[in-house]
């Protein structure tokens, strides 16, 4: 009796464990063990900030193999629940940076209305929630409204990408009731071009707003890098 209880605690604990989002596999865990290592490799060994583009940018880890595919998914395959272990690496590595600046208040890129209905949730926004639970850092997910919508960037070449999003940001309610008294740190989940991050900085600081660098979970490779 006592080995059958325990095999049938042993079909129960299987059943209770979800599917790892990358390879389907049963885990206790968001991810399985050897698709976490995949993503981890992926990570940068030292994150710093980095200047670019009069905007420092300070990213978790490379946009590339299984962090590529973990964005991914849990965009385009409606995994809202993956922001919270990603946001969570994200502000462990920001919290080991010696150099850091505090305290900021934490502005999300935003997404057109439209689109986020269409997806369910604003990615940027739920890895800056997790990102501030373990930071403790002020967020503000209405500092930036996304006022037009905009064509795909993956589709567009660098001079196009600027195009496309000039005026595609203004100034959210709450700031426009109270801007903010500490510089604003932005967050996204990648950082190609810089495009993006460039138009919602040029948003704030017209408004006078100080912008002191965009966070995010994944940077493509820059020019140098490729050097």
């Amino acid at each position: 009796m006592h080995s059958f209880s325990k095999r049938l605690l042993g079909v129960a604990d299987l059943l209770l464990q979800a599917q790892c989002p990358l390879c389907q596999r049963s885990t206790a865990k968001t991810f399985c063990p050897d698709c976490q290592r995949q993503i981890e490799r992926c990570r940068f060994c030292h994150a710093e900030w980095m200047q670019q583009e009069h905007l420092p940018i300070f990213a978790w880890g490379s946009y590339s193999g299984a962090l590529r595919r973990t964005i991914a998914v849990f965009k385009y395959e409606n995994k809202p629940h993956l922001a919270r272990p990603l946001g969570h690496w994200m502000a462990d590595a920001w919290l080991k940076t010696p150099d850091r600046v505090i305290p900021f208040t934490v502005v999300p890129i935003p997404m057109h209305p439209d689109k986020q209905k269409q997806r369910g949730f604003n990615q940027a926004e739920l890895l800056a929630e997790h990102f501030c639970e373990q930071t403790r850092l002020p967020l503000q997910a209405k500092g930036l409204e996304r006022s037009r919508e905009t064509t795909a960037q993956f589709q567009l070449s660098a001079g196009d990408r600027e195009r496309n999003l000039a005026d595609a940001f203004s100034l959210g309610a709450a700031f426009h009731k109270r801007p903010p008294t500490k510089a604003v740190l932005l967050l996204d989940d990648i950082y190609t071009t810089g495009a993006t991050a460039r138009s919602a900085a040029q948003t704030l600081r017209r408004h006078g707003i100080r912008v002191q660098g965009l966070i995010v979970l994944a940077r493509a490779a820059l020019e140098k890098d490729k050097g």
